[in-house]
């Protein structure tokens, strides 16, 4: 029988990259984003195993009616994956209000009401896979606020796993290295991203310089954990990018 997988972030980038994985595995996809346009375009490509859900995953009423379609539709989730997330540099004594508030709903609070809300439909073996990123183990200027996020979401992770392992519910965290695909460009403000690479270079870090993988390389990975052995846990991996070989 084919899994109900959950993802959000589901209209670019590797949300999209896994629903189309998984959708060609046979699975059913629930595909979350905050712009409907985008995660319906996705679910009009896969056919029939993909569902698009509007769905800002810092909104509580909007994960609480996105999950309540997912049950009236599948009755049931068996993987969720917390992949949307805002990546945007500044200095904090710049930002924005909203900059802040904003990331810190998306990429930690988000998470967390999207699994407050899958846990009535999920099951002995069901899997909870949150997406977390390398920076917060390096040094990089202007991220202050999205890295505390991801640190603060692999505790989450850490947190659930021991809440969840007694009933018989897995919860993995993926730290990802950087990513890209072919034709998608930076949808950040052209001066923040000017200011980010030129203190990035002053701190003797090149990002033109450091190797990128494709969204499409990491998807095995997720396949991996979703088919681990039933005596196996995997609670945290670590994804880097590395120059392909010639």
């Amino acid at each position: 029988m084919s899994r109900v997988i959950v993802i959000t972030g589901a209209g670019v980038g590797l949300g999209r990259a896994l629903a189309r994985t998984f959708a060609a595995d046979g699975e059913q996809v629930a595909l979350l984003g905050r712009t409907a346009a985008k995660v319906e375009a996705v679910a009009e490509e896969l056919g029939d195993c993909a569902m698009a859900v509007e769905c800002d995953v810092a909104s509580p009423d909007a994960v609480r009616k996105a999950f309540a379609a997912i049950a009236k539709r599948h009755g049931r989730v068996d993987v969720l994956i917390n992949n949307a997330a805002i990546f945007e540099p500044f200095k904090i004594a710049s930002a924005r209000d909203e900059q802040i508030v904003n990331t810190i709903a998306t990429n930690v609070a988000g998470p967390m009401l999207c699994v407050r809300e899958a846990l009535p439909l999920m099951h002995r073996g069901a899997h909870v896979i949150n997406v977390t990123s390398e920076s917060v183990a390096i040094t990089l200027p202007h991220l202050s606020v999205y890295q505390s996020t991801k640190a603060g979401l692999e505790q989450f992770s850490h947190r659930l796993y021991l809440e969840l392992e007694p009933d018989g519910i897995r919860v993995s965290n993926v730290r990802a290295g950087m990513m890209y695909e072919e034709g998608k460009s930076w949808d950040v403000d052209m001066e923040a991203a000017i200011a980010f690479h030129e203190a990035a270079t002053a701190l003797g870090i090149h990002l033109g310089e450091k190797p990128l993988s494709q969204f499409t390389s990491v998807t095995g990975i997720f396949k991996m954990l979703l088919n681990l052995p039933p005596d196996l846990q995997a609670p945290h991996i670590s994804l880097h990018a590395r120059a392909a070989d010639e």
